[in-house]
């Protein structure tokens, strides 16, 4: 069993590093500036290298403490959006699907095969999970890429690539809605596309 303590995604961990290097620095600022604070208070004077050298230290890094935080805040931020974007994507996509699914007539049997196909399951795993014959899984499989006009899993799992990465999900599943109703396109291959 693996210890977890380091958060999974790369922008929560920057996040938390960031977060423990405000910490490490404020620290060191309150101590710079404390120690700055004692020896004027017991010289009465800023002039020596050494309080020269610990005020600009204190400064410095209490300058540092106030930009990593905005930084922070930044890093937050983009993560909040990246995350609504991640999840308006989800939606849209599992939207797509559906139009496609609805599209090709495809059974209930022969959606969840689909999904799991383009989870990137093989046939075997898929008939260990919905506890059927490897078998019935190449026969639906099969019919899903007729259905499709595909030639296989490889081009089924490339038509819906195609549609994450078109650019505005939300124009690919209105395309895909008025699709739908007229048909496949020039191509004839996919009815978005």
């Amino acid at each position: 069993m693996k210890a977890k303590f380091w958060p999974a995604r790369t922008e929560e961990r920057r996040a938390t590093i960031l977060a423990g290097l405000i910490l490490l620095q404020a620290v060191c600022a309150l101590f710079f500036t404390v120690d700055v604070i004692e020896d004027y208070r017991h010289d009465g004077q800023l002039d020596g290298p050494h309080m020269i050298l610990e005020s600009i230290a204190a400064v410095a890094l209490i300058g540092g403490v106030i930009f990593l935080m905005v930084e922070l805040r930044r890093l937050l931020q983009r993560m909040a959006v990246m995350q609504t974007g991640l999840e308006v994507a989800r939606g849209n996509l599992a939207d797509v699907i559906d139009a496609f699914f609805e599209e090709w007539q495809l059974t209930n049997a022969e959606r969840d095969v689909a999904l799991m196909i383009l989870k990137g399951f093989d046939n075997e795993a898929i008939a260990g999970l919905r506890h059927t014959a490897a078998g019935t899984v190449r026969a639906q499989a099969t019919n899903i890429y007729a259905k499709s006009a595909t030639d296989g899993r490889a081009q089924f799992i490339s038509l819906f690539m195609e549609e994450l990465l078109a650019g505005d999900i939300g124009t690919v599943a209105s395309h895909a809605e008025d699709t739908s109703k007229k048909g496949p396109t020039k191509e004839g291959s996919s009815p978005v596309g």
